[in-house]
């Protein structure tokens, strides 16, 4: 190998091998322990020490109790009162926050109850201020870790139900799936069906969808809150056409206001979507009675992390679709957790806002704490949320809320020191088809911000074709024709570099070499007779041309581009004319006659031309019509030309 090639080789691929991250192969475990009186038992961890991250808060560990009858926990050190005698296997799922290693291993955990003698136990707490659905994790995901979603569901009717349940998980905005569901634990006779019809997506009406890979991403409806419908099929259709995966349980003697959890573990696949300010979701349909259409619907946000931080910034823009975006909304989330010993009594999120982002359009979806917006020009006496705005930020600012601290004594339930806020702005009336990042600082009270990770928007290619029709200069033949008509293919409306690709069909007709010979026949009465002899060529053609060109858009209006190009003759056609002079004699001075004939060849075998181009347009460069000019040069110097064209993309 060269040796200035192999240098070459070596530069530019270091920084890719140099960007890969060493997975941590260390295995680190959680064991459980408890203490058992009776049919009471107090659980307890045993967990490995945390590894701090420079420059972090202080590291900690959040867990997920199951245990084993249905019921579950989210606090440090449980205690359950079971309700019944048996074996129970008992589950825990430990998360760590701000640490610099894998989560910790667990195995379930046997749990033998031969006697009751504490008779406080409580039935699975009631969800009906959440509308008898809820859906909840136990972290963001991680490619190829495992998480647990637990999906709790209530009958509100006042009769004894036999319904159904789903979670549709793997969106097809995703070219590759981002779970694996590894097992699916209910604890109420549930039974797992499989539907292969549930509904057809050949008539879903997708006018509403903007923010897609495959234009999949977003409906209309955003299933945050629990919601009622009416219309299970047009839900299920919606469902289906979203998600590529989905679970059913069928439900059976449900009593009136009784609440149930089933327990989902997912393993997350490699090829999962690595943009950590991308937001996935799955969706769940609980539908009380089978024999109705009623039913409700809730969608679990998540963002994807590479570590488990409870400060970050997400955003559902991670994959729009320019052609339908200009009116639709971007949503942001901002998530913060006070990591301190006492409550923040203020937090401050600086925010970057891009530039292709309208501030004024600014509104918030949701927060927590949950509070008034602050009047404006009066000094906050009460809970709210001021909004400050900046030239290139917005301030979202608590003031005089309580928000606990995960350190702080008596705090039990570590979701009580989370908050986010939730907003959506639109776009600019002039925003290109760029890439934004953008990022928070969140300080609680006085204390040094923390940076959050950024929060990217980005546009898929699109498509663009356009149609093109011309005509071409061959300065180097004899009287050139040439036009030609022919399509291309683009990223759609491409704000600055971007590659196409073209097909042209061309006919192309032009003159050969003329040719002037004599010669003195003998006639058959034995004089001698003079022919002067014309011979003209006609060529005709109809190319097939291929170029292919890397382009750059100087502006809305001018754009530059080269590339190298393929022509092919796909059909070859030369006339011969032929004019014969017959004089009298030896002499020119007494011409007899004229006489014509015309011969034709078709060559059958295509013949290949290549050439490098430069072109120049003038217009609307990035979508709708304009004008061009390209110069092609040809390796074959003689078909060296110039081209004038016209082109509309849509």
């Amino acid at each position: 190998m060269n040796k200035s090639l192999f240098v070459f080789f070596l530069i530019t691929a270091f920084p890719f091998y140099a960007q890969v991250k060493v997975k941590d192969t260390i295995t680190r475990r959680a064991n459980i322990g408890y203490d058992q009186k009776g049919n009471l038992v107090s659980f307890k961890p045993e967990t490995p020490p945390l590894i701090p991250i420079a420059g972090a808060p202080k590291p900690s560990y959040s867990y997920l109790w199951e245990m084993g009858d249905g019921h579950y926990s989210k606090e440090a050190e449980p205690k359950h009162v079971y309700k019944n005698k048996g074996t129970y296997t008992a589950r825990l799922a430990v998360t760590n926050n701000y640490d610099n290693g894998k989560p910790p291993a667990t195995r379930p955990k046997k749990v033998v109850v031969n006697d009751i003698e504490d008779l406080n136990y409580k039935d699975i707490a009631s969800i009906a201020d959440q509308n008898g659905l809820s859906i909840l994790k136990n972290c963001d995901p991680i490619p190829e870790q495992e998480m647990q979603v637990v999906v709790s569901y209530e009958n509100l009717e006042n009769y004894v139900t036999n319904g159904k349940l789903y979670l549709f998980y793997n969106e097809k905005q995703f070219k590759n799936n981002n779970f694996d569901l590894q097992e699916v634990r209910p604890y109420a006779g549930e039974r797992t069906v499989k539907e292969n019809n549930i509904v057809s997506t050949d008539d879903v009406d997708n006018s509403n969808r903007y923010l897609a890979s495959n234009e999949t991403l977003a409906f209309t409806k955003r299933y945050i809150e629990t919601t009622n419908e009416t219309d299970l099929d047009s839900t299920l259709l919606e469902a289906k056409n979203m998600y590529k995966e989905v679970s059913i349980l069928e439900i059976d003697d449900h009593n009136p206001g009784e609440s149930r959890n089933v327990f989902y573990t997912f393993k997350t696949t490699p090829e999962m979507i690595k943009d950590t300010s991308a937001t996935i979701t799955m969706r769940s349909i609980y539908v009380p009675n089978r024999s109705f259409k009623n039913h409700k619907i809730k969608n679990l946000e998540m963002e994807i992390v590479t570590s488990h931080d409870p400060n970050k910034m997400g955003s559902n823009g991670s994959f729009m679709n320019y052609r339908f975006v200009r009116y639709k909304r971007v949503k942001f989330k901002t998530s913060f957790q006070n990591n301190g010993e006492g409550p923040a009594r203020k937090i401050q999120l600086e925010t970057d806002i891009p530039d292709m982002f309208d501030k004024s359009s600014l509104k918030i979806e949701s927060m927590y704490p949950e509070c008034p917006i602050c009047p404006k020009g009066e000094e906050a006496t009460t809970s709210c949320l001021d909004i400050i705005e900046r030239e290139t930020q917005i301030f979202f600012v608590f003031r005089n809320i309580y928000l606990p601290g995960s350190n702080q004594k008596n705090v039990k339930e570590i979701d009580s020191t989370k908050g986010f806020v939730k907003y959506s702005m639109k776009f600019n009336e002039d925003f290109h088809k760029i890439k934004t990042k953008s990022r928070t600082a969140i300080i609680f009270d006085k204390n040094d911000p923390i940076i959050t990770n950024y929060a990217t928007t980005r546009f898929t290619p699109g498509l663009s074709i356009g149609a093109k029709a011309g005509y071409t200069f061959y300065p180097n033949l004899d009287q050139p024709r040439s036009y030609f008509v022919g399509f291309t293919i683009s990223p759609f409306k491409t704000y600055r570099y971007y590659g196409q690709a073209e097909f042209i069909n061309s006919v192309t007709s032009y003159n050969g070499a003329t040719t002037n010979t004599q010669r003195i026949d003998q006639s058959t009465n034995g004089t001698a007779n003079l022919k002067k002899i014309t011979t003209s060529i006609e060529n005709k053609n109809i190319n097939w041309e291929i170029p292919l060109l890397f382009r750059y858009n100087i502006s809305t209006y001018f754009g530059v581009g080269a590339g190298f190009q393929v022509n092919m003759n796909v059909s070859e056609e030369q006339t011969q004319n032929i004019k014969t002079d017959v004089y009298e004699g030896t002499s020119d001075k007494f011409l007899l006659r004229t006489e014509y004939s015309t011969a034709t060849t078709k060559n059958a075998s295509p013949q290949l031309k290549s050439g490098i181009l430069l072109d120049f347009t003038a217009g609307f460069a990035r979508i709708g019509p304009s004008l061009g000019a390209r110069y092609v040069l040809n390796f074959d110097n003689n078909f060296n030309c110039f081209q004038l064209y016209a082109i509309w993309k849509f």
